[in-house]
């Protein structure tokens, strides 16, 4: 997944880590420009001593560091979804995409985004008559 497609949605990428400003360069220059063409397109910004990342739960006091921490946060500053992943683990653009996707189409509509959800799939109408009978409008995806 390359940034453009975040940029195409409007979104604002912010990176953070209690890494210096200088280490942020050094990485970028030797490790991300191998990775992403000019390195990364977004700024990465000094969270020293974990300030940031102890608001939002993600950093490790004992260590010293920021785990991995992803968060949608909407245009009024609610953060709608977050993923913490060990560092074993790697995150999933698609994933990333697709809740993008989901969380400006219910802002933009106020309908209800079902589980399995991809762009273009129905959503739901919230209403009292749709009340227990979700099942009759929604199957979830077989696998």
């Amino acid at each position: 997944m390359g940034y453009d497609k975040l940029e195409e949605l409007g979104v604002e990428v912010l990176a953070i880590s209690v890494d210096s400003v200088h280490s942020h360069k050094v990485w970028n220059e030797t490790e991300l420009s191998k990775m992403v063409d000019g390195g990364i397109p977004f700024p990465m910004l000094c969270d020293r001593g974990g300030r940031i990342g102890t608001l939002y739960g993600v950093y490790d006091e004992k260590s010293g560091v920021d785990v991995r921490g992803r968060f949608i946060i909407d245009p009024d500053g609610i953060i709608q979804a977050a993923e913490i992943l060990s560092p074993p683990v790697g995150r999933n653009p698609h994933e990333l995409l697709r809740q993008i996707k989901a969380f400006q189409h219910t802002r933009a509509t106020g309908e209800v985004i079902p589980s399995g959800w991809e762009p273009g799939d129905p959503t739901l109408k919230p209403s009292m008559a749709l009340a227990g009978k979700v099942w009759e409008i929604w199957q979830p995806p077989k696998e």
